[in-house]
């Protein structure tokens, strides 16, 4: 009879310890979904940055262009100017 409480303990003990284990592996797999989540948030912002970032520099790159044609311009007013006097 002895060794049959034993063997209950047993098998008690090995019981408490998978359903530890699976409440361990569950909750991991739950924090890896939360951390991915805010991994694909953060992915999202940044692409909206860059996305920004880069119309940014479009309009930058036009303005630029722009202030050449002007300068240009100016320049070869100028010249026009130089050799008529």
């Amino acid at each position: 009879m002895n060794r049959w409480q034993f063997d209950k303990r047993m098998n008690v003990s090995a019981l408490v310890q998978l359903l530890m284990l699976a409440g361990l592996i569950v909750g991991s797999w739950v924090n890896l979904q939360r951390q991915l989540d805010l991994l694909g948030r953060d992915v999202k912002q940044l692409l909206a940055a860059q996305e920004k970032f880069c119309e940014k520099m479009e309009q930058l790159q036009e303005r630029t262009t722009a202030q050449e044609y002007r300068l240009r311009t100016i320049e070869n007013q100028n010249s026009k100017v130089k050799r008529q006097n």
